[in-house]
């Protein structure tokens, strides 16, 4: 025997033996066949043995794994369109099943996601926008994930839950609803400012008059200090005009000089103006 067909043996026994072993993940899971039978399943993690050459290994996830369908148009109740995004989450139960109908994961979620969209249809359409936009929303899924898990059993699949992501009018009727909401709006805007512009009439025609009033009562108040005052006055004055009519007739003239004549003053006037009697008078 030369070295090369002893080489050729030990890769033969070395890839033999490799091909002996196989090890599952945490996480994973699946099934062992024999010439394309189905012999046995796999479900703990760990390093397997294996028949070489003969059996073959097909893995699978065992965690739960999600599917977001494509946004699409629904019709409501109230004949409504309605675009709805929902998202699945799911995982194989059953690896012979699954292996058997759709073998692997692309396949599996497009199955689902048939028969997610066919039931979610048939559910929106028994209810009406408001209440699947509002509080009905999570009842509404419940639904949908009951009666879509029987058919995915079929496929070796349990659906854990379904969920919608968003739920929204189409792009095109957004923009009309959006105006009317807005023409709403503007509609109650008008009504608030017209009541506020009422109610602020109302005050400031209560003020006005209260200041007239104020006013008013502020003037009578005003007018009789102003006339008990010139009572006090012309008391005071003739009080004191009867007790020297004389001087106090001087006082006041000197006042009028002081008032009326100045270096640049020229006046002319008789010789015998009372104005000048106290300036021509000799003692």
């Amino acid at each position: 025997m030369n070295k090369i067909s002893l080489y050729v043996i030990l890769a033969l026994v070395a890839w033999i033996g490799l091909d002996s072993f196989y090890v599952v993940q945490e996480g994973e899971q699946g099934i062992v066949t024999k010439f394309g039978e189905y012999q046995y399943s796999v479900t703990t993690p760990g390093l397997k043995w294996k028949t070489p050459l003969m059996e073959t290994v097909h893995r699978m996830e065992k965690r739960i794994l999600g599917s977001d369908t494509p946004p699409a148009e629904y019709l409501t109740l109230d004949k409504k369109k309605l675009v709805a995004d929902p998202i699945s989450r799911w995982r194989i139960v059953d690896p012979i099943m699954f292996f058997k109908t759709v073998q692997h994961e692309l396949e599996a979620k497009a199955r689902l996601d048939d028969i997610v969209n066919s039931e979610l249809r048939r559910e929106i359409a028994s209810h009406n926008f408001g209440d699947i936009v509002g509080s009905q929303r999570h009842m509404l899924t419940d639904n949908v994930a009951r009666h879509a898990r029987d058919p995915l059993k079929d496929f070796g699949i349990e659906l854990v839950d379904v969920r919608i992501v968003r739920a929204d009018l189409p792009t095109e009727v957004q923009e009309s609803v959006f105006q009317r909401m807005r023409a709403e709006r503007e509609r109650i805007a008008k009504r608030y400012r017209s009541e506020g512009e009422e109610e602020a009439q109302k005050i400031r025609a209560e003020t006005d008059k209260d200041r007239a009033i104020l006013l008013a009562k502020a003037y009578e108040v005003a007018e009789a200090t102003r006339g008990e005052g010139d009572a006090k006055s012309v008391a005071i004055y003739a009080d004191a005009y009867g007790k020297d009519a004389e001087y106090y007739g001087f006082i006041r003239s000197l006042e009028a000089y002081e008032n009326a004549i100045n270096p640049d003053t020229q006046l002319v006037l008789s010789t015998d103006s009372e104005l000048l009697q106290f300036l021509t008078e000799r003692p």
